[in-house]
């Protein structure tokens, strides 16, 4: 190590001011890279645009492999960095360069030994995720950094979505018994959307699953018995759900809903990358409860639960794997991530960095 000692705070203030909403990182990733070298640290930019540094033995000589992993990319519109008092405020301030500051000083603290500690920085987690659908890196345990209000969050429900397409056949509307009414046959398949989960047991940690219609579109005249309508659904679901099972069994519930002569079929939207899958590790989990005792000693609550919104952690499971940082997604006002008035605390950064050392101290010691 080489330089001053970190400071998570003001690596935070540069980052913030780096507009990073564009699918072009590559500003903020040039600066998260200068400030790993600025200290002697190694760090390579893989194809995906990943920023990956280690510390320790490589990984066929290592006792455990801890990874660190979040994201660079931020939602558009870019909001200014400003700074009151204890608040960060601008975008990315909580999502995710908040998370990024504490778990980059972390890493900068440990003294690895023996095993192997590894921080992957993805960059466009806000839109496909291609760069942590490209990692294999093979660890032991994963810690992924979101705003959690410094809660250790070991469970997130996944998102999936796809479009319904019915078919029927055109008609004068004086006759409809002539032709097939597409959308007409919505009122089954809404039917199926309300009862698709009546049977199932909640999740014991992320509840129930949910369905939801989003978009319709259907007919093209107004005197006209429509051929065609489509319904776009949100999924988010919960263990042990996956998407080609969600589909396949949501088509089914639909052919057996709707008259025969309307034509079915339930595709997936059309994405590069996998969806993100829901994930729950066991709260009694050696990392949790090591997250949870670090936390409360940095003067979070430790409070372990799940994560409410989906997350590339999804994509490291069923290795061990939690989120955990500071900053909130919504708090008593609205909504502060994604929001115009993102902000994050300076405390929360600097006890979530403090935690995240005394959790890896704790883990590969």
């Amino acid at each position: 190590m080489s330089g001053a000692a970190f400071d998570p705070v003001d690596f935070l203030a540069d980052a913030v001011r780096i507009d990073s909403t564009d699918e072009d990182v590559a500003e903020m990733r040039s600066f998260l890279v200068e400030t790993l070298d600025s200290r002697g640290v190694d760090v390579t930019v893989d194809d995906a645009g990943n920023t990956i540094a280690s510390r320790g033995p490589p990984p066929d000589a290592c006792t455990r492999h801890v990874v660190l992993n979040t994201h660079i990319d931020t939602v558009p519109p870019h909001v200014p960095y400003e700074r009151d008092g204890d608040v960060v405020r601008g975008r990315g301030s909580c999502d995710a360069k908040g998370p990024l500051a504490a778990l980059l000083s972390a890493f900068l603290a440990v003294e690895p030994g023996d095993a192997r500690v590894t921080l992957a920085v993805t960059p466009d987690e806000e839109v496909l995720s291609t760069g942590a659908a490209a990692l294999d890196l093979d660890g032991d345990l994963y810690v992924v950094g979101e705003p959690t209000g410094l809660d250790v969050c070991t469970a997130a429900k996944g998102r999936f979505q796809g479009t319904l397409s019915l078919a029927g056949v055109a008609a004068h509307a004086a006759e409809p018994d002539s032709g097939v009414n597409a959308v007409a046959a919505l009122e089954a398949v809404l039917g199926v959307v309300r009862a698709f989960d009546a049977d199932r047991e909640a999740h014991p940690d992320l509840g129930t699953a949910t369905l939801t219609p989003t978009v319709v579109e259907g007919g093209a005249a107004t005197n006209q018995v429509p051929a065609a309508c489509s319904l776009v659904l949100d999924r988010r679901s919960v263990p042990p759900e996956t998407a080609e099972g969600f589909r396949s069994a949501f088509e089914a519930r639909v052919r057996e809903a709707v008259p025969d002569a309307v034509g079915v079929e339930f595709a997936l939207t059309d994405r590069p990358t996998p969806f993100l899958e829901a994930f729950a590790t066991d709260p009694d989990h050696e990392l949790v409860r090591t997250l949870s005792a670090a936390s409360r000693a940095a003067g979070g609550s430790g409070a372990v639960r799940p994560f409410t919104a989906a997350t590339e952690a999804s994509y490291f499971a069923p290795a061990p794997t939690v989120v955990f940082g500071p900053g909130v997604l919504a708090d008593d006002e609205g909504a502060v991530a994604h929001a115009e008035r993102e902000y994050v605390r300076v405390r929360e950064v600097e006890r979530a960095a403090e935690a995240l050392a005394r959790t890896l101290d704790g883990l590969v010691a």
